[in-house]
């Protein structure tokens, strides 16, 4: 061992002898017991300790460790253990299962104390299986993937200004069709939500043509209706969305529901990310505390997000761009642009090894 090795926590009496006189010889030459230690890296404390059971047994053996006076008895980890074996399966944490103890009257112990003492004998706490979520159903063989077949709409809150605005997205290009601001979230902005978006995207009077057809048409031979809802609505099971006037008002505009699993916001996932784009990348709507201001500010979000913002989920096009047919020829000509430019780029640089 070198000086520069700091002194073990636990040495044999013929090392520590030899550092006491090793010590004594310094101190007597003139060097200070602390500069001694500061070299030696040993404790003054540790060596005066030494010294004292020196003089005092004569010896500097270290005796055997003692027992920790604050452990358990044998009784209270018995009675830990047959916590165990009554409130574990009811409990499922040591957390627990230690303030279960002093409530019933049984031990008094830490959660760490518990923890160790189950471990120790190997006792794992079986929590019950989680219930399953189920499969997402599937949408109805009718809806198509072509814009203007598949809507989803949900609520999202602007608390600053008091309001609720229940948002229409069109699923397959992302385009935010329609949308109303209100104080109130019930199945009266649902209606005039959709009637506006069918409006506003010329299903309207198409909308109200085939509800009539469907509702003079026969079942046909299997019992379905020949005739299929002009698009699908997708949700969640919110009230607003479930309430009766809602199911009532989708049937009279030829529209068919879909819900997704209870407590599932993934089912939902395109509408949900739209509501957070909204927020993020247009803080300022969360700091508006009047109504009009907020939907006039609203209007400029739809317009900037439908027709100037690329959207990495349809390829980088706008919303607009998709509705419209229009992203295909963009993607296409971008994918064409690459190889033109890498085309020209090997040209460049062959020329230029060329003409060096």
């Amino acid at each position: 061992m070198s000086t520069a090795d700091s002194i073990p926590p636990r040495v044999e009496a013929g090392t520590k002898t030899a550092l006491m006189d090793l010590v004594t010889e310094a101190t007597a030459e003139g060097f200070s017991l602390a500069r001694v230690c500061e070299v030696l890296r040993l404790e003054p404390r540790r060596l005066r300790r030494w010294y004292h059971r020196a003089d005092q047994d004569g010896i500097v053996v270290d005796r055997k460790p003692g027992a920790v006076m604050n452990a358990i008895t044998p009784e209270e980890m018995a009675a830990i253990l047959d916590g165990f074996e009554q409130f574990g399966q009811r409990d499922f944490s040591h957390r627990r299962l230690a303030h279960r103890g002093s409530y019933e009257g049984l031990f008094w112990v830490s959660p760490s104390t518990v923890e160790r003492v189950l471990n120790d004998h190997d006792l794992r706490f079986r929590h019950p299986p989680r219930p399953t979520t189920g499969r997402r159903r599937p949408f109805p063989s009718w809806a198509s993937y072509t814009p203007n077949s598949i809507w989803i709409y949900d609520s999202t809150h602007f608390t600053s200004a008091g309001m609720v605005t229940l948002i229409i997205e069109d699923l397959i290009s992302r385009k935010w069709v329609g949308d109303i601001t209100s104080f109130e979230e019930t199945h009266t902005q649902v209606q005039a939500a959709f009637e506006a978006a069918l409006r506003s995207e010329g299903l309207w009077e198409a909308a109200l043509e085939r509800a009539h057809q469907i509702g003079l048409q026969q079942p046909g031979p299997d019992g379905q209706d020949e005739l299929n809802p002009i698009l699908l609505a997708l949700s969640d099971n919110g009230p607003q969305m479930t309430a009766g006037h809602t199911r009532e008002f989708m049937a009279l505009v030829a529209i068919g529901q879909h819900f997704g699993r209870p407590a599932t916001p993934n089912d939902q996932a395109w509408i949900e990310s739209l509501n957070g784009t909204i927020k993020r990348e247009w803080p300022h709507l969360l700091q508006i505390t009047d109504p009009a201001i907020l939907r006039a500010e609203l209007q400029d979000v739809r317009t900037e997000y439908n027709s100037h913002r690329l959207h990495s989920g349809i390829g980088y096009v706008t919303p607009d761009d998709e509705h419209e047919g229009r992203g295909e020829a963009i993607r296409a000509a971008r994918k064409e642009g690459m190889e033109r430019a890498r085309q020209l780029r090997l040209e460049y640089h062959r020329q230029r090894r060329n003409n060096q």
